[in-house]
């Protein structure tokens, strides 16, 4: 009797290679303008002299600017130093050194987003300053979600803007999620309420909750957040299981402040990163894991649904740098 042919592990190896490099693509190509803001720094040095205390002063010097952060800088900067290297060295050598620091800064936060199925529905709430992609960063999750067999609820807890209500019911739309809302203007806090009890009733598995963008420098609304998180305490003691706070790329410093407050008010446990396609300052990613070692969950190079992907440091580093995957 002849065997029905079954996809062979070489198949399934062959189709996670090519998402692979397909994800590569869109992450090198997204970083393009950090890894160009670095490389041309680096080659525009090397090309003046040899290896020196100067040049190594200079390369340092470079990486802040890029956002990379002071300690990092320090690190490439004392490799250099001390390493074996030949006053010869070329452009390459100090990119391969740059992203064997980013990397080792990285690894430790590189962290994927773990979903505790005893929790039902294992609540995520989802904050970060206005326009820095809090909404559709929710609705790419909650595809990936749902394309892993999960159901899924979004709540529209960014109860002032209309629009944000409507957006998110689009991608409920889209990805096949259940949608809970109250008009415009509502009170935050107590659509939060109704969304878990709603999704326990429900069975839901995953509840992404959106919030109102608010600055980290008004205290009301970091309080109005924290009223949020007491609301669905209420009903579940342990929730929210997870607190992801959204960071737009192009703010560059700034994210480092918005990381402290946010921290502080609502405890984040993890962070997704947007927008990393339109700066030359992707670099602050490696500023804020030196600083605070939050776990850095996702990162978004573009507008489609898959260019939002799981954080990786060493393709991070090696595509901030300019190498080759």
């Amino acid at each position: 009797m002849q065997e029905t042919p079954q996809d062979s592990p070489t198949d399934d190896s062959a189709e996670a290679t090519a998402a692979r490099q397909s994800w590569w693509r869109r992450l090198s190509g997204g970083l393009q303008r950090s890894s160009s803001a670095i490389g041309g720094a680096i080659a525009h040095v090397v090309a003046k002299r040899q290896l020196d205390a100067a040049t190594i002063e200079e390369i340092e010097d470079a990486l802040v600017r890029a956002d990379l952060g002071a300690d990092t800088a320090a690190r490439v900067a004392t490799e250099l130093r001390y390493g074996r290297f030949s006053t010869s060295i070329t452009p390459d050598e100090i990119k391969a050194v740059v992203a064997a620091e980013v990397e080792k800064a990285l690894v430790g936060v590189a962290q994927p987003l773990v979903v505790d199925t005893t929790k039902k529905p294992f609540v995520i709430l989802v904050a970060g300053v206005n326009g820095s992609g809090k909404t559709t960063t929710i609705g790419k999750l909650a595809a990936q979600f749902r394309a892993e067999g999960r159901s899924v609820m979004l709540a529209a807890g960014d109860t002032f803007r209309a629009a944000a209500i409507e957006q998110l019911k689009i991608w409920a739309t889209r990805s096949g999620s259940e949608f809970i809302a109250r008009e415009a203007g509502a009170d935050a806090a107590g659509l939060a309420f109704d969304a878990v009890r709603a999704a326990k009733d429900r069975g839901i598995d995953v509840l992404l909750i959106d919030t109102a963008g608010r600055l980290q420098n008004r205290t009301e609304l970091m309080g109005e957040l924290e009223k949020i998180v007491r609301v669905i305490k209420k009903i579940d003691p342990t929730a929210p299981h997870a607190v992801l706070l959204v960071l737009d790329a192009t703010v560059g410093q700034n994210a480092l402040s918005q990381v402290e407050i946010f921290q502080k008010s609502v405890g984040v446990t993890g962070l997704a990163m947007t927008k990393l396609d339109g700066t030359a300052r992707g670099g602050i990613l490696v500023a804020i894991a030196a600083k605070f070692a939050v776990p850095v969950h996702y990162v978004g190079v573009g507008e489609s649904i898959d260019d939002l992907a799981p954080f990786s440091a060493r393709d991070f580093a090696r595509a901030i740098a300019g190498l080759e995957a």
